[in-house]
């Protein structure tokens, strides 16, 4: 059973900007990652962590770089899942089983009574 079926005569459209998104995205994905990481890699070798106030200012950059790393993944994901839907929506048409509507060739008004 085929439930979805190209519509005879379309095509697909361009390829614009959300391919050249797409390729670029794991490397923004592990630069995004990477980056803030390194940072707190070299905060935590420079600052001295024996004394309370410097070992609670780690810990709050800790908890600030996962934040910001946590929030580039959610970023990340949603740019893919747009470009996803894009290239989709650019692709040929399909067509599902059609039903019939009652009133597609006259419009019911607003005081003409349901059928």
């Amino acid at each position: 059973m085929n439930w979805l079926r190209k519509v005879p005569g379309s095509k697909r459209s361009a390829t614009g900007l959300e391919w050249a998104i797409w390729r670029k995205l794991p490397l923004i994905f592990a630069l995004g990652t990477a980056l803030p990481l390194v940072g707190l890699a070299a905060l935590h070798w420079q600052v001295d962590a024996s004394t309370p106030a410097g070992e609670r200012w780690l810990q709050m950059a800790d908890y600030m770089v996962f934040g910001l790393v946590l929030f580039h993944w959610t970023a990340v994901v949603t740019v893919g899942i747009g470009c996803v839907i894009v290239m989709v929506m650019k692709g040929p048409a399909y067509a599902a089983d059609s039903y019939k509507v009652s009133h597609s060739d006259r419009p019911r008004t607003a005081d003409a009574p349901r059928e």
